[in-house]
Order: structure tokens, then C-alpha cells, then sequence
């Protein structure tokens, strides 16, 4: 069974985290939640209480398949910010893994250099091809190069959590996912 990371931080946009949690879970995928605080409680951007399944230091030198890292601000910053975060994309890459982040949260992978030579799209503005001229900076709302994906905001978690299972599982899946939401 796949095993993905989520870290959290607060200020993360909560419609992406919860809609990245919830589906993966619901396709059978262990996800696991990560506070990058002290607390296992935080609040994302629009005031949302969230509780992570555990924090971040517990979980440092675990086994992931993927990271997906949700957006929202201050959230990204802190993630961003942080040097454990850094690490563990460093580490995961190392590691042949997979690498996921939404929203403004493709700027951590952009500092991390990860998206040198790649195409990658975030929310408007948060990638730059002044800041990052190395990057191949997109408007679809999902980019998959590699093993790194990225995706455009809110309003594309849905599809990229869709994306994400059937990457992880199989077309199958997704579609049994997909057909429990009853989208139009």
C-alpha cells in the first residue's frame, strides 16, 4: 500500500489539505498528517482547526512514497522555512520518490532546486521565471514531469488528489473514488 507525507503548517489552505487527506485516505492510500509545530493542533489560512496525526520530528526518518505539501499562505512559508522540510524532499528525491505540492507550496520545491530543468505550474505569481529562470513555469492546472507534480490551487485539488491515486494505485481506483463524489 502507498504511503504519503503531508506536512502541515499553520496557515496551510485547509480546502487543499483536507481534500488531499480525504481522497487519498478514501482510496486506501496511508496518509500521514505532520505538524511542523510543537502541537499536533494548528490553523490553516482561513481559520480552520486541523489536527495532524502526529509532528513532524516523529516521523523524520520514515519510509514515503510521496511528499505532497498543500499551499496557502503563511503555511508555504513556513514550509518553506523550515529545514526539516527541505531535508526530507532532498532525501526522497535521493531516494527515487515521489514529490508533490499544490497551490504556493512549489515555491518549497523551487528553493529546494528540485524543479530546475522541469515543468511545474502553482498559483499565479508564486513561481517566477525571474526568480527561477531554470523552471518551465506552466498555466495547466496539473504538471506531472517526472516524479514531481504540481498543481494550480484550490480549485484543482479535486483533480490533482485524482491524479495523485491513480499514480499511486491504479485507474481503477481513481475511478471508484471518483464515482463516490458524484462530480458532474
Amino acid at each position: 500500500m502507498a504511503s504519503v507525507l503531508i506536512p502541515l503548517a499553520e496557515g496551510c489552505e485547509e480546502l487543499e489539505a483536507v481534500t488531499l487527506i480525504d481522497l487519498l485516505r478514501r482510496a486506501g492510500i496511508t496518509v500521514t498528517t505532520a505538524s511542523l509545530g510543537h502541537q499536533r493542533t494548528l490553523t490553516a489560512s482561513r481559520q480552520v482547526g486541523l489536527v495532524a496525526d502526529t509532528l513532524l520530528d516523529n516521523v523524520l526518518d520514515d519510509d514515503f512514497d510521496m511528499m505532497l505539501m498543500p499551499g496557502g499562505q503563511p503555511g508555504t512559508d513556513h514550509l518553506n522555512n523550515d529545514h526539516r522540510v527541505h531535508a526530507l524532499i532532498k532525501r526522497l528525491q535521493h531516494e527515487g520518490r515521489y514529490l508533490a505540492a499544490i497551490c504556493a507550496a512549489p515555491m518549497v520545491l523551487a528553493s529546494a532546486g528540485i524543479l530546475d530543468g522541469k515543468r511545474a505550474t502553482s498559483y499565479p505569481g508564486a513561481l517566477n521565471k525571474e526568480k527561477w529562470p531554470a523552471i518551465e513555469i506552466s498555466a495547466e492546472p496539473i504538471v506531472t514531469d517526472g516524479k514531481v507534480l504540481t498543481s494550480r490551487g484550490p480549485g484543482t485539488a479535486m483533480d490533482f488528489a485524482l491524479t495523485i491515486i491513480e499514480l499511486l494505485t491504479d485507474k481503477t481506483t481513481r475511478d471508484k473514488v471518483e464515482a463516490g463524489l458524484v462530480r458532474p
